[in-house]
């Protein structure tokens, strides 16, 4: 299973930063560039919550969040697959043509 994941995430002729989750909702990043998405969006998280504990600042918490939500999800509609709920991954059976 963990082979035909690999297989399918190095498959991206696209181009795409990030490709559907295998369960769920939601993106995978595939590329550098999803991967730096990725943690500028864990930074944000982490951040707003270091400010809103040291700083008694809930406010900052919740902004740090919903601004590291929205950078995932700006990114991973424009640079990725349509996301749709998915369990498993999608059949990859190669089309037969008909012998002449």
């Amino acid at each position: 299973m963990l082979r035909r994941l690999i297989a399918h995430y190095r498959h991206n002729p696209q181009g795409y930063w990030f490709k559907r989750a295998p369960f769920g909702w939601g993106w995978v990043p595939v590329t550098w560039q999803g991967l730096l998405v990725t943690l500028s969006s864990v930074a944000l998280i982490a951040g707003g919550i270091y400010v809103g504990e040291t700083d008694d600042a809930p406010g900052a918490a919740l902004l740090g969040i919903v601004l590291g939500a929205l950078l995932t999800y700006w990114f991973g509609t424009r640079k990725g697959e349509k996301a749709c709920f998915q369990w498993g991954l999608p059949d990859e059976t190669p089309t037969r043509t008909p012998a002449p």
